[in-house]
């Protein structure tokens, strides 16, 4: 049966495939509005930031252009490494080092403004350190929010590794201060502690086995070779012609003919009857 007019459904239906046919995932919007206000707020930021930074450099250097470029240094290698995390995120690629190195350009840039700050007040040290602080964060949200949107996941902040970092400096230089107080008040048992700990951690190598060379018995004495040779001899237990066979059998066993038949004689003595 043919339709003569359109179903209650038809409306709704038509007005769907025109909303998903703009390929905007939900939020792109916002996200997009963010990324602009980052652009405007930054060169507020980076203006403020670039002022503070010149007056103090051309104070040292006395040099308009290299002040200018120096001024201007940090504030652009934060603007190249933001738009390399973007570029990353957009293209759903882990951004890890390079928003590390966001955040340490305006750490550089903070530490500059300060130069030219009162360091003994804090609120002129605050007033001159907060615009690349505050610059800083919200360029790592909106690279962590950009790669969020693109791979429906999170990576961790840069802030996460770096307080991560900063708690791992923190046991160390805890540990290192403990053993020295240890090391000052009991120096032999704290320095046969650590002499432990390091022989404990570096353990040697197994020795190499022996070889059956080395296993072999050792040889035996002239005086053994000697007694061997004269009980396989003939007249062993002849006391008469022991002299003639100490004579005979001395060269083989590297003996003096003497020294053979006082062995010889002694065999015989301590032979039973």
């Amino acid at each position: 049966m043919s339709r003569t007019g359109p179903e209650p459904g038809d409306g709704l239906q038509t007005d769907m495939p025109g909303r998903a046919g703009t390929g905007r995932a939900p939020g792109s919007v916002l996200i997009a509005v963010a990324a602009w206000l980052l652009t405007l707020t930054g060169g507020g930021a980076l203006f403020v930031s670039f002022s503070a930074q010149y007056a103090y450099i051309l104070a040292v250097r006395r040099q308009d252009a290299a002040s200018v470029i120096e001024a201007l240094l940090l504030d652009l290698l934060m603007i190249v490494f933001t738009l390399l995390a973007l570029g990353l995120s957009r293209a759903g690629q882990p951004a890890r080092a390079e928003r590390v190195l966001v955040l340490v350009c305006p750490a550089a840039s903070a530490w500059m403004n300060m130069s030219a700050a009162d360091v003994a007040s804090p609120r002129s040290v605050t007033a001159y350190a907060v615009a690349p602080v505050a610059l800083a964060v919200v360029v790592d949200r909106v690279v962590a929010v950009i790669r969020r949107h693109v791979l429906a996941g999170q990576e961790p902040s840069a802030w996460t590794t770096a307080g991560r970092a900063g708690v791992a400096a923190a046991r160390t230089t805890w540990f290192v201060l403990l053993y020295c107080l240890r090391f000052a008040v009991a120096a032999p048992q704290t320095a046969r502690g650590l002499r432990r700990m390091v022989l404990d951690a570096t353990p040697l190598p197994p020795l190499p086995a022996a070889s059956a060379a080395a296993m072999v018995e050792p040889s035996c004495t002239k005086k053994a070779v000697l007694l061997a040779l004269y009980r396989a001899h003939p007249d062993y237990g002849n006391r008469s012609s022991a002299s003639r066979v100490a004579a005979e059998l001395a060269p083989q066993a590297r003996l003096q003919p003497g020294t053979a038949r006082s062995y010889l004689y002694a065999e015989l003595d301590g032979r039973p009857s």
